[in-house]
């Protein structure tokens, strides 16, 4: 399965990844309705679902291929351990907020709520929860992981567990 996968990315690295996302972008939400909110599917809110979907597709696996493959080309010092601390701070600093941002302002948009006012409510709360456990899982992938997969353990890591950002679209 994962050769066929890596075949995949070398041929078509975006699309992959985009269509990797949108799968575990939308299974996530749907994992985070039923066993974190425990909603029951009668009451699952499947445009919820759709909208992660297609952030995840759409914006996500996109970017973070692209943002991946920049970091590979770009930041590579002598010291094997100094280009993975600056990677994962270039990807903390620049990525994340920038991700956040996206994240939050397409959810409200969607969800026809105020971009703005979801930003200021939402924002400094989730990115400091990004801080406690992200810089520890890219320091891993980036260092672990080999290129092609770094979208697709990104995307597991936040489907284990049922990552908060996905909780935050909620309009419940």
């Amino acid at each position: 399965m994962l050769r066929w996968y890596q075949s995949k990315m070398a041929r078509r690295p975006i699309l992959t990844a985009s269509i990797t996302s949108a799968v575990l972008f939308g299974s996530g939400d749907v994992l985070a309705q039923q066993l974190v909110d425990r909603k029951g599917f009668d009451k699952h809110d499947v445009a919820r679902t759709g909208r992660m979907a297609l952030y995840g597709g759409a914006i996500f696996g996109p970017a973070a291929t692209t943002w991946f493959s920049f970091l590979q080309r770009s930041i590579v010092l002598k010291n094997a351990k100094a280009t993975i601390v600056s990677r994962v701070a270039a990807d903390q600093l620049f990525f994340t907020p920038t991700h956040l941002t996206c994240f939050l302002t397409s959810m409200a948009i969607m969800e026809g709520t105020d971009p703005i006012e979801k930003l200021r409510t939402t924002f400094l709360t989730s990115y400091k929860a990004n801080l406690t456990i992200w810089p520890a899982v890219q320091g891993f992938n980036f260092s672990i992981v080999p290129l092609d997969y770094r979208v697709l353990f990104v995307n597991v890591v936040s489907l284990g567990g049922c990552d908060d950002s996905q909780r935050l679209d909620s309009t419940d």
